[in-house]
């Protein structure tokens, strides 16, 4: 309900702790729509506090069935109406109690039955909930149907009690399970007294094959779960008691069943519960899919890593062999390259994640680029900033791209003076950028970055443009070089 506080303000004296209550209410509400076959408008009290008579209601949220053809097709979020133009709406405020058996009322060409509930926090009334039927389809309802309203007569009373929605656990409603999927309705001992043609259908498909009704519902689960661990047949047993509200899957050949137990209560007595199922046999099979698939591409990272540590080695034996210093010299660069990209796949085969922590692997890429310096003892590299988790497309080249400006902030820059080395990353948006500073000789008159013949500077500018899709600049400055790099994520 994100236009809650927007209704509400200056117009209502209601709490955090009572809107709270209210949002609980709300995210899990279809529950009692499906069951009652209604539409249902939550309508908050306008007043200056609670010692005042309200003025009037606004409707601050509505929910139509899944189980049943709504009865207000328009829409009636925000709609504001006066006190006493909704007498049953009033009562309900007023005495804090459920008022039902009205006469229906003609509502366009339907015949529509009102009932109203109010939402009680506290022993203190913070809403009422307006409850709307066909009352056309009421007249010869199925046993699924008398179940279902039985069963919404109990949770509507635990809402006019203060007992629902659960205030425990209530994390277990995501994802939400919806009544139609499958219903199973228990006794106080476990024991199944009713169970939908959905229920038994999921049920039937993981093996069962007797009736349902008067058989225990935890038993009738763990004889057809899988799993057959002492410790796991009590736990399947106890969480579908319907003592407390559960969660559990059962899995066999047959599939894999997710059920939820919501015990039902009268005042402080528990008086059943209610289960419900829903299949996700196809859902748990894609999950595993999307797990064998990643771990597939981690193997496939370190496949890569291996093979370009492979190629680095026989690059640098290949370097040892050659006699001519610039040959050697471009070989060990290649040899440098490889690493860095390899560094990526590193990082990808070692996290669950599908992108790269890049931050990881920039301060790697540093100290390796120290250890390979003759200065080594002598500078200082700093890094600030973050940028946080980035795309493979973009943390391969970036890579290569910090690795030859810090390589030639050593090579030309810090190598003839100067002891410093700073890195500043900062991520705004969709926009990232890094800066690499280096204190020493600078560049020389007339520097231009297209016009370099420099290979390190060239396969910078061919990344970023064509790869990062950004720009970059060199810029002397009174203290030395800054590499200025722009580019979107």
């Amino acid at each position: 309900m994100p236009h809650l506080e927007a209704f509400l303000r200056e117009r209502s004296p209601l709490d955090q702790n009572q809107l709270r209550r209210i949002r609980e209410l709300t995210s899990d509400w279809q529950l009692l729509a499906d069951l009652s076959f209604a539409d249902l408008i939550l309508w908050v009290p306008l007043r200056k506090d609670f010692k005042s008579w309200p003025t009037g209601y606004v409707a601050v949220a509505h929910i139509r069935p899944t189980t049943a053809a709504t009865v207000f097709p328009q829409e009636v979020l925000g709609e504001e109406i006066s006190w006493g133009s909704r007498p049953r709406i009033d009562q309900a405020l007023s005495a804090a109690e459920i008022i039902r058996d009205a006469q229906p009322e003609k509502f366009g060409e339907l015949l529509i039955k009102e009932e109203t509930i109010p939402v009680i926090l506290n022993e203190q009334v913070i809403a009422v909930i307006s409850r709307h039927r066909n009352a056309e389809l009421m007249r010869q309802p199925s046993r699924l149907e008398l179940n279902y309203r039985e069963v919404a007569h109990n949770v509507f009373r635990m809402v006019a009690e203060g007992t629902f929605p659960y205030t425990e656990h209530s994390e277990l409603f995501d994802p939400a399970v919806r009544v139609g999927d499958g219903l199973i309705r228990l006794d106080i001992n476990g024991v199944i007294t009713y169970a939908s043609p959905n229920a038994k259908s999921a049920l039937n498909r993981m093996g069962w094959a007797d009736e349902l009704e008067g058989k225990n519902l935890g038993e009738v689960a763990r004889k057809v779960s899988l799993v057959k661990a002492d410790a796991h047949e009590e736990a399947i047993e106890v969480s579908l008691s319907g003592k407390s509200l559960r969660r559990v899957e059962i899995e066999n050949l047959g599939g894999t069943i997710d059920l939820m137990a919501l015990p039902l209560l009268a005042g402080a007595d528990r008086i059943g519960a209610i289960v419900l199922l829903q299949n996700v046999t196809e859902l748990r099979r894609r999950e595993r899919e999307l797990v064998t698939k990643d771990a597939t591409i981690r193997e496939i990272h370190h496949r890569v890593k291996n093979n370009l540590q492979t190629v680095s080695a026989l690059l640098r034996l290949q370097s040892r062999r050659i006699e001519d210093p610039a040959a050697s010299a471009a070989l060990n660069e290649a040899v440098r390259r490889i690493a860095s990209i390899a560094l990526v796949h590193e990082t990808l085969s070692s996290s669950a994640e599908a992108s790269v922590a890049f931050d990881d692997v920039l301060d790697r890429l540093v100290t390796h680029a120290l250890e390979l310096s003759p200065r080594m003892g002598e500078l200082q590299i700093s890094r600030d900033g973050a940028l946080g988790s980035l795309d493979p497309r973009i943390a391969t080249p970036l890579s290569l791209v910090v690795t030859e400006l810090i390589h030639n902030a050593l090579e030309h820059g810090l190598a003839v003076s100067g002891e410093n080395l700073k890195i500043e990353v900062n991520r705004e948006g969709d926009v990232a950028t890094l800066i690499i500073f280096d204190d020493g000789i600078g560049l020389p008159e007339g520097f231009s970055l297209s016009e370099s013949a420099n290979l390190g500077l060239q396969i910078v500018r061919t990344l970023t443009e064509n790869e990062l899709k950004g720009s970059i600049n060199l810029v002397r400055t009174a203290r030395g070089t800054e590499a200025q790099l722009k580019f979107p994520l």
